[in-house]
């Protein structure tokens, strides 16, 4: 049985839940992914209790074992940009395709209070359940480093040296 949890700034993480999640993120997020750092990082940031920070994380397990995650924070803006980044998705390769990833969205979409923006390359392939749930691609967003181009893996994608 999938069942289904909830951390946000008033239920706080603990850090065994934490490093589980950022495992699981590291590993499931394949070539789509960031560094642990980094991912501790969006985590630590929605678990912000400041009312302009924060967010949370749904995580659904089945038998004690994470089959699937997303973790979204606040942006702190409204109307111009939108009020909420959806910063990382996964679902365990042993189930994609059975609807994790959309159930995680859909919840998502109700838990979140305003807009959500996503980053996703474009050959992602999940770009086409973003695209059946409503999510739309109005802009192009471009990037300046100021340290250099972080490198891109084998994929071709960025993930600024993931190790």
């Amino acid at each position: 049985m999938i069942q289904e949890k909830i951390f946000n700034p008033a239920d706080i993480i603990t850090t065994k839940e934490k490093n589980d999640l950022i495992d699981f993120l590291y590993e499931h997020l394949d070539d789509y992914g960031d560094r642990k750092e980094h991912i501790a990082k969006a985590i630590e940031y929605a678990m912000n209790p400041y009312p302009l920070a924060g967010g949370f994380i749904l995580q659904e397990t089945e038998n004690d074992k994470i089959i699937g995650a997303l973790v979204m924070n606040k942006t702190g803006m409204e109307g111009y940009i939108p009020e909420n980044i959806l910063v990382y998705i996964a679902v365990h390769r042993d189930y994609r395709g059975k609807g994790v990833g959309k159930m995680l969205m859909e919840k998502s979409i109700k838990l979140a209070k305003g807009d959500i923006a996503l980053h996703v390359e474009h050959n992602n392939p999940a770009n086409f359940l973003y695209r059946k749930i409503g999510f739309e691609n109005p802009y192009l967003e471009m990037r300046y480093y100021k340290n250099g181009k972080p490198s891109k893996n084998a994929a071709g994608t960025t993930n600024e040296n993931r190790p």
